[in-house]
């Protein structure tokens, strides 16, 4: 899902050459890790950990949804609001730990972010009734912002320049194992025991993996904290936001993120519940093994960068969205097997277009790469915790069918955002 972030371009704007100047300076002649040097092999597996803990923590709470659903006797919107409020946390939280880490550093600001997610995790299943568990779980969300905030920063930071993508790679792997051991983990102990032991069961999973990433990893070498500013001829945060924000380009990229993770977000909140019900009845035991498809988004997102340097920005994003929409269209068939085909398919279509969208909101930053790919992350988890609930009013409401053609709505707008927004930077680089 990050993978794409760690490309660097080098781009200079006459209006931002001063400020671009500063960015790319470097701070020490570090040269950075190689693979095969023991810092490599600890930063790689600590980072794995660190997404793995971020990811099951954020996604696991998804399996146990219909769980919740029947338990509470609440609508479906209602009992997915136990992703979307961390969801909505994390987007919220993901810009000031990018503050927070250029002045504290990328690990310190790393270690506090999971140690106090990983507290708020074990503490939110134990909370008094379903009001207590959200609002622990949108603390969650505000805790765990720094990882996704500034993890590929600082790769890019302490390893050698040729080693980035690689070690990149491994983290994005940990992103999804986490998303799904969390899921595939959560789902059947809520179904056996209940849903607050299935949470429990995926914190503490975390907080192993918590602890892993707290015990190897090495301390910065290839960054320095800058306390109390920015730094003589530095633009400051607010003005590396701004010029982002102003940048039709940019602007667009956030949007199509907002969009296809929204879709994502609620087609898998929203599957479960659908394939538990008639003609399907799948065991809510079993329903969690569907996220299992989220490996198809993996292998997506490792190949849409080829893609992109082949048939470039424009053409790739606008075949992602229509495997998406593909997807939809299996998505409509009562049959279980087809159903399962739609969503692997679905996927690979939301990981085409989704990474590449990521990656261009670092490589096309004209001031402030760090806050640029902070704020896709503020977009694209905002999409995944609004749609969230807003297609589960859809779905209590109106139905599957009507679920599908929302999201191929946004599909098209998607679409048209690329065309509108897109093709004339892309052409121009």
């Amino acid at each position: 899902m990050f993978l794409q972030m760690v490309e660097v371009e080098s781009y200079t704007p006459l209006n931002d050459r001063a400020a671009t100047r500063w960015e790319n300076r470097e701070v020490e002649s570090w040269p950075g890790f190689v693979r095969g040097d023991r810092g490599y092999r600890r930063i790689v597996v600590a980072l794995f950990a660190a997404g793995f803990a971020t990811f099951a923590q954020i996604f696991g709470a998804q399996a146990v949804l219909p769980v919740v659903r029947d338990d509470l006797g609440a609508p479906a919107s209602t009992a997915a609001l136990l992703v979307s409020v961390t969801t909505v946390g994390l987007a919220v939280s993901v810009l000031p730990w990018s503050w927070v880490a250029d002045r504290l550093g990328r690990v310190r600001a790393m270690k506090v972010s999971l140690v106090a997610a990983t507290v708020l995790s074990l503490l939110a299943p134990l909370a008094p009734g379903f009001g207590g568990v959200l609002t622990v779980r949108g603390l969650v969300g505000l805790a765990l912002g720094a990882v996704p905030a500034v993890a590929v920063a600082y790769l890019a930071e302490e390893l050698h320049v040729d080693w980035v993508g690689v070690a990149a790679g491994t983290y994005v792997a940990g992103n999804t194992l986490g998303g799904i051991v969390g899921r595939v983990t959560a789902g059947p102990m809520a179904e056996l025991a209940g849903w607050r032991e299935g949470m429990l069961v995926v914190a503490a999973l975390s907080a192993l993996s918590a602890a892993v990433f707290l015990l190897v990893v090495p301390r910065s070498r290839g960054f320095g904290a800058r306390v109390g500013g920015d730094g003589v001829g530095a633009p400051t945060f607010a003005v590396r936001v701004w010029s982002n924000l102003r940048d039709p380009s940019m602007v667009s990229l956030y949007v199509v993120g907002f969009l296809v993770m929204g879709s994502f977000g609620a087609v898998y909140n929203y599957l479960g519940f659908h394939v538990t019900e008639p003609p399907f009845g799948v065991p809510e035991t079993l329903v969690s093994l569907l996220f299992v498809s989220y490996l198809a988004g993996t292998v997506a997102s490792r190949g849409s960068g080829a893609l992109t340097r082949r048939f470039g920005v424009v053409p790739v994003m606008l075949a992602g969205l229509a495997i998406m929409v593909l997807g939809l269209g299996l998505l409509a068939v009562d049959q279980l097997a087809v159903a399962v085909v739609g969503l692997v398919v679905f996927t690979v279509g939301c990981f085409t277009a989704h990474p590449v969208a990521s990656g261009l909101s670092g490589r096309w930053a004209r001031v402030g790469r760090a806050q640029s790919t902070a704020l896709y992350q503020l977009a694209w988890l905002g999409g995944t915790a609004f749609f969230g609930w807003v297609i589960g009013v859809v779905y209590d409401h109106a139905g599957w069918w009507w679920v599908l053609g929302a999201i191929g709505g946004m599909c098209a707008v998607a679409a048209l955002v690329v065309v509108t927004g897109l093709r004339g930077r892309a052409a121009s680089e």
